[in-house]
């Protein structure tokens, strides 16, 4: 049989500054008397992978999947690459509190000390409430010896770059760049496929019993990026039913697709599977002689075998496309 649009049943997690908003505000139904945090939407990590929930593959997981399909799921180039491991990792991040000042390794370090990928990643800013503050980077240049004074002295923030979110604001973030979400920021997160986070500074919850997590500033000083960047956050041109670049890098790109007419999609020289993240609105994915509806708040994984896309919107339609190009 053919493949066709794969959703997948959301993975949720648990974490002390979760909210409510994954509920509030894309409808989603989460049976958790704690606060969850995260929504990972499509997932290759070790013990959390991510299942088909439509079509005949329904019950499958992505790493099956890929068993069985290998590049007609992902592409050839990502499957000779990556086997049957999934590159990216989809999330969706709702903080009613503030996260963790934190940093990620590149690909050579994680694979050092942990035999791991690194986590390069970016957001998307989907809802902000007003004044909602966004840690990525540095004021200023600095060395580790200075930036290890600051972690002493218990004065960080004085030297790290803070941005107002806004939703549709969006942040890339290479590996080794310093960063934390502030407190009442919906975000669609994409990042390589690692859980390796060196957490370094926690708000003051690291000292609270009950909410204390483990730090990792002595690994954290090697894999951060000292230097101080002009621009933090991404600059670009909303326009209307055609896609928007938002981020390129060599580990994927993501284009914003505003639309309120069909939109024709041509994947054919993409050697890459396309995912789709809808946060407004909804529409139908024809292809191939199938068809799948996506709603706001889904994530549908669009197979590499499939070259022609027609998303024909119910409405006004605002979602994420992501591949590897």
């Amino acid at each position: 049989m053919e493949l066709y649009p794969l959703k997948f049943k959301p993975i949720y997690k648990e974490r002390v500054w979760g909210g409510n908003r994954l509920t509030t505000a894309l409808g989603r139904k989460i049976d958790s008397e704690k606060p969850v945090g995260e929504s990972w939407e499509l997932s290759a990590v070790k013990g959390d992978l991510s299942k088909v929930t439509n079509g005949f593959l329904k019950g499958n997981d992505i790493q099956e999947l890929i068993e069985i399909y290998m590049g007609d799921i992902v592409g050839d180039k990502i499957y000779e690459k990556f086997g049957i491991e999934f590159p990216l990792l989809f999330k969706l991040i709702d903080s009613a509190e503030r996260l963790s000042v934190q940093v990620h390794p590149d690909d050579k370090l994680a694979l050092e000390r942990h035999q791991a990928y690194g986590k390069t990643e970016m957001w998307y800013v989907l809802d902000a409430k007003l004044g909602a503050p966004i840690y990525s980077g540095f004021k200023q240049d600095m060395t580790k010896e200075q930036f290890a004074g600051y972690i002493k002295n218990g004065t960080l923030l004085d030297v790290m770059n803070v941005e107002t979110a806004n939703a549709g604001d969006v942040f890339f973030l290479p590996a080794g760049r310093i960063h934390a979400i502030g407190e009442g920021i919906l975000i669609a997160e994409i990042q390589q496929t690692s859980d390796v986070t060196y957490r370094i500074y926690d708000w003051g919850r690291e000292n609270n019993p009950e909410t204390a997590r483990e730090m990792h500033t002595d690994l954290a000083l090697d894999a951060i990026d000292y230097k101080c960047y002009s621009d933090y956050k991404a600059k670009y041109a909303l326009k209307k039913n055609e896609a928007v670049e938002l981020v390129k890098s060599s580990y994927f790109t993501t284009n914003l697709l505003d639309f309120s007419e069909s939109e024709k999609r041509d994947y054919a020289l993409l050697d890459s599977f396309v995912v789709y993240m809808c946060f407004e609105g909804s529409a139908e994915i024809k292809c191939d002689g199938s068809s799948e509806h996506i709603e706001k708040g889904e994530t549908v994984l669009i197979p590499a075998a499939i070259n022609q896309v027609e998303l024909i919107p119910d409405n006004a339609v605002k979602l994420l496309e992501v591949y590897i190009d």
